[in-house]
């Protein structure tokens, strides 16, 4: 094994065994029991029982794993970095979530979470449906305090309760708020679309601290700028990034939950995920995917590549400081 002091162990080499053979783990790295230290940490959340209509994300980790056999992850040309030559990388497996309890499900992932963080690893949940983000914010801010949310979604979820159920994949972020996790005036909600129950959301919205920047704005406004008032939003704060995959519109991402027309393209989420302040990041999920309704692994897919510029971009932040 190469001395993990200087060299990463990387993911399986294509040249050497095709990409559709080896180890099933998020673009074939190694498992967390093959290494000694982690850098970044892949941890699926097989979890949806806060699913408001169509079930099925418990199978996405699964499905992104499989999905991420398709990336080449050596070098990463526009972001100009080898992310796992330059960070050890690893897939952390699934937590065992309680598939009736929702409390009892969020205890088990913030306490995985906390592990990893504690031995220092940028974790990325892999969900699992949106539910989930609420242990991650809770993990978080037991170390870092209350952070900034950069959420890529079409919807807000900040939602009082659903069936008279509190915590739900409609309801995470209002929890957040409430229980301090979130910092005053920091946040931002990208891609917001689609008809809503009642104008109140949006005014207990803005309540919240949120701003929002709606997928229409894309048009008139470019990634560029909406790229700048994110930045700006956040300021200088530890933010946590999450990436509902129903951001996209349904022809780039029609195996989810909760799907709604007019989405950003693909192209639009990665030049903003792309110009996010990569060391300022200090947790990301990626969630929804719910692969029984996709096709040709479509979303898997980009749920799979944008684990994968996550990564780089927190590697581009290694290579600078080291430049």
């Amino acid at each position: 094994m190469p001395d993990q002091l200087t060299r990463p162990v990387g993911p399986v080499d294509a040249t050497r065994m095709p990409r559709y053979a080896g180890a099933p783990t998020f673009a074939r790295l190694p498992r967390i029991d093959q290494v000694s230290r982690h850098d970044i940490a892949f941890l699926g959340c097989p979890f949806d029982g806060g699913v408001s209509f169509r079930p099925g994300a418990r199978f996405g980790p699964s499905s992104i794993r499989q999905a991420s056999r398709n990336l080449r992850p050596t070098y990463h040309p526009i972001q100009d970095v080898n992310p796992y030559d330059t960070l050890q990388a690893v897939d952390a497996g699934d937590v065992p979530c309680h598939p009736y309890d929702i409390d009892d499900s969020l205890r088990q992932i913030e306490g995985t979470i906390g592990e990893l963080n504690a031995s220092g690893s940028h974790v990325i949940l892999l969900g699992g449906d949106h539910t989930i983000a609420l242990a991650g914010l809770r993990a978080v801010a037991r170390e870092h305090g209350p952070v900034a949310l950069v959420h890529f979604d079409a919807h807000l979820d900040t939602w009082d309760s659903y069936f008279g159920a509190d915590r739900t994949h409609g309801t995470i972020f209002r929890r957040a708020f409430e229980e301090g996790l979130l910092l005053s005036d920091a946040s931002t909600h990208v891609g917001i679309r689609g008809p809503i129950y009642s104008s109140q959301d949006l005014d207990d919205d803005a309540r919240f601290g949120f701003s929002v920047i709606r997928s229409e704005d894309i048009d008139g406004l470019g990634t560029e700028e909406i790229g700048d008032r994110i930045r700006r939003r956040a300021g200088d704060r530890p933010i946590y990034l999450s990436i509902d995959i129903d951001v996209l519109d349904p022809a780039f991402a029609p195996g989810t939950g909760t799907p709604e027309i007019g989405g950003l393209t693909s192209r639009e989420l990665l030049r903003l995920v792309r110009g996010l302040p990569q060391d300022q990041i200090v947790a990301s999920d990626i969630v929804e995917v719910a692969p029984a309704y996709d096709h040709a692994e479509v979303t898997s897919l980009a749920a799979a590549t944008l684990g994968y510029e996550i990564s780089a971009l927190l590697a581009r932040r290694r290579t600078q400081a080291t430049a």
